[in-house]
């Protein structure tokens, strides 16, 4: 998952000896099938029918068993882990999908695709190749409504890149969601893939949320509408209405909706509690995620958001001791830096924010962000708390007029400053705006002060927030 060592990087070869040592070890039956996202039965199977690469250890601890991670997803590329019977199994979405195999030629298209603003573009683009390819007698185009292997294939690859959740990865996760769609139009896992790509894209790496949020919507619709019975698809599009377009009702029905289909759905769970957090919901939020947490024990996602939602809930220490924990088992994961990087600055452990926010920087490759830092660090050194705030309110201006800081972080800077009427302009602006950043207004740390002033409270009401007290 996150951090690990990485064998896709590398040509699909046989592994020397030497990189066999150096190479993660899966050392149980438990340990492979969650590589795979299965349970155990399934891969013992594999082992039986399909090859699958599994050691045993020798002498008398009868019945162990290991197994290589570069080995598995050599495995994977291959036809008879191909085949009909491995893809009759339906994907599970939040589980890891592990696929290391090249991307075709036919991906640099998409890598193209994948900019073009709207799923109408992409949707014609996708007619494009499709008949094009149908006149050159490429392949058949299958039947509405059906999923073809190679469908399913392209969007196993999309899951395994996903789940890694770096600007790359996500990047190159939208380009094999982009060509499951390509081989079946209708296939809706594809487009909830898609939806979940942009969704965290946004997050993980430098594309705007006015780019991301959009699309992500525009898949996740799709995907209802081929598929009203996913609980996957409900949830992509519940993150993308809260997240995207502060639509609170909306977001709501689609998490029940979800969950409602398929009550152990473990991303629907996560990113139900997430939205629940910002709600001020916090035991309920807490009990999704331990649910969700419950349902996908190796999920290092849900273990950060839990990280996240216990700061949130004011359970600070026990925040800080979780975030460490995910981050020493997996340093390049971006989320828990970013989330102690967040507690420490509300807090005013700005030497740790600092550390942790240069490292959150660096995995997001925001090289803006980065030198933005240190100039940060600077004015902390020379005039403290103070002289760091105001430096980041003069930073944030100026980057607020080439398009790159939005209203909604001025107001949250004059609020740390005090500038209680500054700050409330700016929130009326950002509301104007429809600026999605909104969905913080309760949970925003920096906006405290802000709480009980009466105008907030009316913006609160208009947004579709419940009022706390």
């Amino acid at each position: 998952m996150y951090g690990h060592w990485n064998e896709s990087y590398l040509p699909a070869t046989k592994m020397g000896e030497a990189k066999l040592k150096s190479a993660r070890r899966l050392d149980s039956w438990k340990e492979i099938a969650a590589f795979f996202g299965r349970d155990e039965r399934t891969v013992r199977r594999w082992e039986k029918e399909s090859a699958l690469p599994v050691h045993r250890v020798p002498g008398p601890a009868k019945g162990r068993v290991f197994a290589y991670e570069s080995e598995l997803e050599e495995w994977l590329a291959t036809p008879q882990a191909l085949g009909k019977e491995h893809n009759t199994e339906q994907p599970i979405v939040e589980k890891t999908e592990r696929q290391a195999v090249p991307m075709s030629a036919s991906s640099h298209v998409w890598t193209a695709a994948k900019w073009v603003g709207g799923l109408a573009a992409l949707t014609a683009l996708v007619f494009g190749v499709l008949v094009y390819r149908k006149n050159h007698g490429w392949f058949a185009v299958q039947a509405a409504g059906s999923s073809s292997s190679s469908a399913e294939d392209f969007y196993l690859k999309g899951r395994y890149y996903w789940n890694k959740r770096t600007p790359a990865d996500l990047t190159t996760a939208v380009d094999y969601f982009t060509q499951a769609i390509v081989q079946d139009p209708r296939y809706a896992a594809a487009y909830v893939g898609l939806a979940d790509s942009y969704n965290l894209l946004r997050e993980y790496s430098a594309m705007p949320s006015s780019e991301a949020f959009p699309r992500a919507r525009a898949a996740a619709e799709k995907a209802v509408q081929y598929d009203p019975n996913s609980a996957d698809a409900h949830t992509s599009l519940a993150f993308a209405l809260f997240w995207g377009f502060v639509d609170v009702a909306g977001a709501e029905s689609h998490f029940k909706r979800a969950l409602e289909l398929q009550p152990n759905n473990a991303r629907a769970h996560h990113w139900y509690a997430t939205y629940l957090v910002e709600l001020r919901r916090f035991r309920e939020a807490l009990a999704e995620i331990e649910r969700a947490r419950m349902l996908d024990p190796s999920s290092t996602p849900i273990l950060a958001d839990k990280g996240c939602i216990l700061g949130a809930a004011g359970e600070t220490e026990q925040a800080i001791a979780l975030l460490k924990q995910v981050e020493k088992a997996e340093p390049g994961f971006r989320s828990p830096h970013q989330y102690l990087a967040d507690i420490y600055f509300s807090t005013g452990r700005y030497s740790d924010y600092f550390e942790e926010a240069k490292i959150a920087a660096n995995l997001k490759h925001d090289e803006r962000f980065a030198n933005s830092l240190a100039e940060l660090q600077t004015a902390y050194a020379r005039g403290g708390a103070r002289g760091l705030l105001e430096a980041k309110l003069q930073e944030d201006l100026e980057l607020s007029g080439q398009g790159l800081a939005s209203d909604f972080v001025l107001a949250a800077d004059y609020a740390l400053l005090d500038e209680k009427p500054e700050a409330m302009r700016y929130l009326e602006s950002s509301y104007q705006k429809h600026d999605p950043e909104l969905t913080g207004l309760l949970t925003s740390s920096a906006l405290a002060s802000l709480q009980h002033e009466a105008a907030f409270r009316e913006l609160v009401a208009k947004v579709g927030l419940p009022l706390t007290n």
